[in-house]
């Protein structure tokens, strides 16, 4: 990706190519004041100020550009998405206001994952002027926390497993001064007994690994966040068809996720104490998978009969879940590529959030509007408990039923969870399916933007 910093730039007065933004109900008013020529040219590209429609007209002795827009005193954080996929190299500004949030997506459109390809594009940098600074910089976190999510699931499983999750961590930790601490091996085996199982049957440079990184003054709020890193899913012995393997190298978004929440928190100066967790493994196959039909212990303690081993995500994030309750954090959030149930309950764009808390849920799904992030609840419903049940387990990870999956597996977290401790949970694609202005085919970040902004509200 072209450097962020370089695509937002302080105005002083530089020379620049001006962008007009026009909606349908001011669009007449704003033709009568162009002049006969640029009225024709308009009329020529049959510019109709429709959302991310946009024309070039003649200006002076240079030209300007016109955009439409949904609404010219609502901006989206995408109205300038396009423009920045498509408009020429150079520079510009916006010819009124400065549109704060429109900056995000002017940086996220320009985006590009061309780490294999033998010829990158040489596609210059848009650069935008703007008179905020402080709209810059934040604009410029949080696309660049974006990017990170997006080249981490980008990235295929082999140059992305559970050790390159812990040298991404790593490399934040040193950035900011955190204290990291990474368990595998037989300590592994010994307090994270589910991520151990889950992960054993990875060859030996793909082996699984619990990653914690601590951060911030031990007196402020604990604030725990925790990601699912299973860098690829086969699916275990209950393999999946090769066509739902294809995408499996994003199973580790909600590990992407919660790395990139943590660096903004920590490049902001959040006021919290932070813990974060990301229990890292492939599910593979081999030898020695864990099995159906298995028992597993849990470091909380319960045992876990195996109902499906492609139900895997669950188990490393009960052992992540349990070992970040022991800290008594005020608030725990967790993200996850956990549910194909999500998907189909929501599509790929909105996440699943689950809350204990309605005042939590209503603050997430607030930040998330005001961020053009938004997430959907789904209930923890205490009726679904009995889907859980085993008939020689503490709780089985697997309900066979076909009904409430995304549901059931949030509550099978929650038993994870110690009583009383806030805590929220994203089931997340991490994936955008499709092209949309400001964003790109490939790895997303979703319900990130929603939980900083509730973060930095509760916290900051």
């Amino acid at each position: 990706m072209t450097d962020k910093n370089a695509l937002i730039q302080p105005d002083r007065g530089q020379q620049a190519i001006a962008i007009h933004l026009v909606d349908k109900p001011g669009f007449e008013a704003f033709v009568k004041g162009l002049s006969a020529p640029q009225r024709a040219a308009l009329a020529a590209q049959k510019f109709e100020a429709g959302g991310y429609e946009h024309a070039i007209l003649a200006d002076g002795e240079g030209w300007c550009v016109v955009s439409g827009v949904a609404k010219v005193d609502s901006l989206s954080s995408w109205c300038l998405g396009k423009l920045a996929e498509t408009l020429p190299e150079g520079t510009y500004r916006l010819a009124h206001g400065d549109a704060a949030k429109a900056k995000f997506g002017w940086v996220t459109g320009q985006y590009r994952f061309d780490r294999y390809r033998s010829e990158p594009s040489t596609t210059g940098p848009r650069v935008l002027l703007s008179k905020q600074p402080k709209a810059i910089a934040a604009a410029l976190a949080e696309a660049d926390a974006t990017a990170l999510v997006r080249d981490l699931v980008n990235t295929p499983a082999e140059d992305m497993g559970p050790s390159q999750l812990e040298h991404e961590a790593e490399l934040i930790a040193k950035a900011f001064k955190a204290d990291i601490h990474v368990t595998r091996g037989d300590a592994l085996e010994r307090g994270f007994p589910m991520v151990h199982m889950v992960g054993r049957a990875a060859s030996r440079g793909h082996a699984p690994r619990m990653i914690e990184l601590v951060w911030g003054d031990p007196k402020h709020p604990k604030i725990a966040l925790v990601g699912k890193g299973v860098c690829f899913d086969s699916g275990g012995l209950d393999i999946k068809p090769s066509s739902a393997m294809l995408l499996m190298k994003k199973d580790m978004g909600g590990a992407a996720h919660a790395l990139a929440l943590a660096r903004l928190v920590m490049e902001n100066a959040l006021p919290v104490r932070l813990h974060l967790l990301i229990p890292a493994v492939e599910n593979a196959v081999s030898g020695n998978a864990f099995r159906p039909g298995d028992v597993l212990r849990s470091r909380a303690g319960l045992t876990v009969e195996i109902g499906n081993t492609d139900a895997e995500g669950r188990l490393i994030l009960a052992d992540a879940l349990a070992r970040a309750g022991e800290e008594k954090p005020e608030l725990v959030i967790d993200f996850a590529t956990l549910t194909g149930a999500a998907r189909v309950a929501l599509g790929p764009d909105l996440p699943a959030l689950m809350t204990r808390r309605d005042e939590t849920a209503a603050a997430l799904i607030a930040a998330g509007l005001e961020a053009d992030d938004p997430c959907w609840r789904l209930p923890l419903f205490e009726g679904y408990r009995e889907y859980l049940k085993s008939d020689i387990a503490d709780l089985n990870n697997s309900p066979n039923n076909g009904y409430a999956g995304a549901s059931a597996a949030g509550l099978f977290l929650d038993r994870f969870v110690p009583e009383g401790i806030d805590w929220a949970h994203f089931d997340t694609f991490a994936w955008r399916p499709v092209a949309k202005p400001g964003r790109p085919k490939g790895g997303e970040a979703l319900g990130l933007r929603a939980a900083w902004g509730m973060l930095r509200a509760r916290c900051g």
